[in-house]
């Protein structure tokens, strides 16, 4: 659905956080005539993730500032529309949203990997859509239980009974960091999808529903290293 600058997305690849995508139809409009355009207009930023997440609180932070900085001086919104590793987000933005300028979503960077891999669930072009930019860049972190017998990747590449590590959905850190450690150094991880985000992954690892967790370092949400949990790979 649509080409060009109808859809515009400000994501980045492996190792940056936070990807924003925009139902776009003015953006290269001149200044002027975008003025009148988003004066008195509300932006709608949809959230694709649960409240209390790393994309959450980046998306709240941006949206107190940015209508200072478009002309017009619209007011933002923040919505949440979690699930599937904020995938439903991405497909409600891709194919449902106007492309007025006036909706915009932070969804997780990495669901290209769904349309790569050829998922019916992934109803995105990612070929057809723009890179804006980027809040921040961080590196990939796998931290496990400290009361787990896991302390080393020895220990991770022998379990008899792998860990289980917590992740919203597939094309996410929570997956594909999990699986790319088992496929490149042999560890043993299960990885148990469907969680909304960071904070309900938090609590499934503090009830132990789960014993690891990966995730961008930077994560707001992220728990001390030094009192519970140890690190394990980075």
């Amino acid at each position: 659905m649509g080409t060009g600058c109808e859809h515009a997305i400000v994501f980045c690849r492996r190792g940056l956080l936070a990807g924003f995508v925009l139902a776009l139809g003015v953006g290269t409009a001149p200044v002027a005539a975008q003025t009148p355009f988003y004066q008195g207009k509300t932006i709608r930023l949809l959230v694709g993730s649960s409240a209390g997440s790393t994309y959450d609180g980046y998306a709240r932070l941006i949206a107190q500032y940015w209508g200072k900085h478009i002309p017009g001086n619209p007011t933002l919104v923040v919505q949440n529309m979690p699930g599937a590793g904020s995938q439903i987000a991405a497909n409600f933005i891709y194919n449902a949203a106007k492309p007025d300028g006036l909706t915009l979503g932070s969804v997780i960077p990495a669901l290209y990997f769904n349309q790569l891999a050829g998922k019916k669930e992934a109803r995105y072009d990612w070929s057809k859509v723009t890179f804006v930019g980027s809040p921040d860049r961080s590196s990939n972190l796998l931290y496990v239980r400290a009361d787990t017998p896991f302390k080393t990747i020895q220990d991770l590449r022998i379990a008899a009974e792998p860990p289980k590590c917590s992740a919203t959905g597939t094309g996410t850190v929570g997956h594909y960091f999990p699986r790319l450690l088992d496929e490149t150094i042999g560890t043993k991880l299960a990885v148990v999808t469907g969680y909304q985000g960071g904070p309900e992954m938090d609590l499934a690892l503090e009830r132990n529903e789960v014993q690891c967790r990966a995730l961008t370092l930077a994560a707001p949400e992220f728990p001390p290293i030094e009192s519970k949990y140890s690190a394990t790979a980075s």
